[in-house]
């Protein structure tokens, strides 16, 4: 234990370059490639074997031999947002990834030279996307959470929720769904509007109908309309295309099902009351988080150790989604939690200006070094 707090005391400066770095060279989904190069240098930096993947930009690093105890995996997300910062559209990490990545590099380092070896095998995953809702599908595509026993995961939290200092050994993210629709209608003169049908009256019934949509109030749900684009530079003509976005949230998986029912029915005979043509359909979802009370129990134990009784943190329930949570989905048996780390982050999550204490990526190192030997020892073959 001493020997981590001194390993991240004197690794400090680093440990925050290299966040400094990952921050300020950010990349959107799928086209993270210079994020990969930098991680395969790391991990080669590290003595990390590692392998990359030709269909997409993730990278995973080996360490130990199965044969000895559990297969563990530790995730960290690359990706970055597109978005208007300063009146420039850029990639931007306003979600802290560029600190999940950082925290994991280091947790590698740290154990490495520290002298501690897994009795058991651990998968370093960098996984691409996130953000798209389709990141994790790819890793699982590629096989290597098959043999997975563990799989520890980690995201800042928004000062609303949990303050700098402070842990929990879980996230209970929500479910979420995003939404893509098209109208199309006929186009006509401003003069003649009997001749066409106009889009903007069908996404006008949609925002309303959305709106109208009413669930059991005692479960957390939400259901908006998020982006509208239709017409274009001419204002005397009836649009005949438009599209739309709609955000959908739920506490649990089921009522996502209830919501989704209700919110396709909506839009549709809505959109369409004009007799417009109407599609919609996912561009991504995210499972609700499933509880792993064993494995959060030991990453309970490594934030005391890490940070003190005072720094362990009531496990948050948040309508924020994460496709972390699809690999328990897709492997029910597998123990899956995802530490969530205070940091002061202001104003919020995908904010074009979010930042958060930097001093939280040397409590984040700590943390995870400790869960992964407790994780390994405590389940050692």
């Amino acid at each position: 234990m001493n020997e981590i707090h001194d390993w991240v005391r004197e690794q400090e400066e680093t440990i925050k370059s290299t966040y400094h770095y990952l921050h300020t060279n950010a990349e959107i989904s799928w086209k993270e490639v210079e994020t990969t190069k930098f991680l395969c240098s790391q991990l080669e930096q590290i003595g990390i074997p590692y392998e990359t993947f030709q269909d997409h930009t993730g990278v995973v690093g080996y360490w130990g031999n199965k044969s000895e105890g559990p297969t563990v995996g530790i995730r960290a997300d690359m990706d970055a947002l597109w978005q208007l910062v300063d009146g420039k559209w850029q990639a931007n990490h306003s979600c802290g990834h560029d600190g999940h990545m950082t925290m994991v590099l280091h947790t590698i380092r740290c154990l490495k030279e520290i002298g501690f070896t897994p009795n058991g095998l651990l998968k370093v995953i960098f996984q691409p996307a996130e953000e798209s809702g389709k990141g994790a599908q790819a890793i699982i595509d590629a096989g290597v959470v098959d043999d997975l026993n563990f799989l520890l995961g980690l995201h800042v939290r928004p000062i609303q929720e949990m303050p700098f200092g402070k842990a929990s050994p879980a996230i209970y993210h929500g479910a979420t769904t995003l939404l893509k629709g098209e109208i199309k209608g006929v186009q006509a003169h401003g003069a003649r509007p009997n001749l066409g049908i106009n889009v903007v009256d069908s996404l006008a019934s949609i925002i309303q109908a959305v709106n109208s949509i009413n669930i059991d109030p005692t479960v957390s749900a939400s259901v908006k309309v998020t982006m509208v684009k239709a017409g274009g530079a001419n204002l005397n003509i009836i649009s005949d295309f438009a599209e739309f976005g709609i955000d959908v949230r739920a506490e649990r998986n089921e009522v996502m099902d209830e919501l989704l029912e209700k919110v396709f029915h909506a839009v549709v005979t809505a959109g369409s009351i004009n007799f417009a043509e109407v599609k919609l359909e996912a561009e991504a979802s995210m499972v609700a988080a499933e509880s792993s009370p064993y494995f959060e129990g030991i990453v309970r134990e490594a934030i005391v150790e890490a940070l003190g009784e005072a720094g362990l943190a009531k496990v948050p329930v948040t309508p924020g989604g994460e496709d972390f949570h699809f690999y328990k989905e897709y492997f029910p048996n597998l123990e899956a939690t995802m530490v969530g780390l205070g940091t002061d982050l202001s104003p919020g999550l995908h904010h074009p200006k979010m930042n958060f204490n930097p001093d939280a990526l040397l409590n984040g190192v700590k943390i995870l070094s400790h869960a992964l030997v407790k994780v390994f020892e405590t389940n050692h073959q």
